[in-house]
């Protein structure tokens, strides 16, 4: 695990050189929208901060798999990938912390993780942290573990569930996002509907086969994780699961 772990440090510090990918970069939205977004997202940092004291505590094995799922996510949602629509693009990577430890706990996560690639990429921004953290971090994470609690729980196997949890948790914070650029920016004709869908059309074209790609890493980092220790890998589910309840 500790070479696993290694291994992705180490990517997360050679591989990105440069990337200007589509987290909302600074200084795009008005003031007001920032502060509402960074509002919206302190009840999920609250809790999550809760989450990951009680998950991870003191135990190191514990703390490894929270440092490969951050590490996991910090690469994913670094790189920049080309897109047929003339912009780029990239996966989020919040869906294998989502699935073991939880949305709450993966929230302060991907918060550290776009605040560091803010002040290190240029990946981003200060001011548009609250908004891409409640897309990346909120959003994502929660839809990935719903999906999978509910996939999982209709009798699917476990690969099944992880792939959708991935895909569609990638997928729903780049609806997130289309939402919040057309709140802060409405189209002339048609508003934040007309808005909307421009937005939603362009991440569409290349984000739908990029999470089906993120789904499919996704399940190999978690049979990864599990030939590691079966044990930390129940142990994390059933520990996240208590701290949504108690959420």
């Amino acid at each position: 695990m500790v070479r696993w772990v290694i291994l992705v440090l180490f990517m997360a510090f050679w591989l990105p050189r440069q990337a200007y990918a589509m987290h909302i970069m600074e200084g795009y939205l008005p003031l007001g929208w920032c502060l509402f977004w960074a509002v919206l997202c302190l009840p999920a940092l609250i809790l999550g901060t809760r989450s990951l004291q009680k998950q991870a505590g003191d135990n190191l094995k514990m703390k490894l798999v929270l440092a490969l799922s951050a590490a996991f996510a910090f690469v994913l949602s670094a790189l920049k990938l080309p897109s047929v629509t003339g912009s780029s693009s990239h996966p989020t990577g919040v869906g294998l912390g989502a699935v073991l430890f939880g949305p709450m706990a993966m929230s302060v996560v991907g918060c550290i993780i776009l605040l560091f690639q803010a002040l290190l990429l240029a990946h981003g921004g200060i001011t548009t942290l609250g908004a891409n953290t409640f897309s990346m971090a909120v959003v994502g994470p929660t839809v990935s573990y719903l999906v999978f609690r509910v996939v999982h729980k209709y009798g699917f196997g476990r690969g099944v569930a992880v792939f959708l949890a991935a895909a569609l948790g990638d997928l729903s914070t780049y609806v997130t996002t289309s939402f919040q650029l057309a709140l802060a920016f409405p189209a002339p004709i048609g508003g934040v509907a007309a808005s909307f869908w421009k937005f939603a059309s362009i991440f569409a074209v290349t984000q739908v086969p990029l999470a089906v790609s993120e789904g499919l890493l996704t399940v190999i980092m978690v049979n990864g994780v599990m030939k590691y220790n079966p044990e930390v890998l129940s142990r994390a589910m059933n520990l996240a699961e208590e701290a949504h309840h108690e959420a």
